[in-house]
This record gives C-alpha cells, structure tokens and sequence, in this order.
C-alpha cells in the first residue's frame, strides 16, 4: 500500500471510529498488509486483498483473554 492509500484508509477508520488518533504504519516487508495504532498501542493488522481487480481491506484484531480481565 502506497502513501495515498495509507492516507484514505486512515481517513477512514478516524471517521468510523470516532478516534483522532487512530494511525496506520506500513509494513516494511510486506506492501500488502499494515499495523493499526490506537495512539502507540497496537491493535489489529490490516491487508489489502485484491482479487480479479477488485480491492477489498481485512482488519483483524485479536483479544486476549487476560486483556479482558484489565477492562
């Protein structure tokens, strides 16, 4: 994922979160996939899946049971 791309999925997940200071960094090793930062936790990865020309984004997040516990 390029910069621009970066830039309108961040745009996007602020809007439908309601979160400021939700941020997306690309993976250095792979172009298809980035990290999703609530402030400077990370919480979920996200892939950008394209299949015969069209693009969809998987985010996936996974809950620890000991996190739920801290709630």
């Amino acid at each position: 994922m390029d910069k621009a791309e970066l830039a309108k999925l961040e745009a996007y997940l602020r809007k439908t979160f309601g979160l400021k200071n939700i941020g997306l960094r690309p993976q250095p090793k792979k172009n298809d996939m980035a990290e999703v930062f609530i402030g400077d936790e990370f919480i979920a990865t996200l892939y950008r899946i394209d299949e015969d020309g069209e693009v969809e984004y998987q985010m996936q997040m996974a809950i620890l049971e000991m996190d739920l516990e801290e709630a």
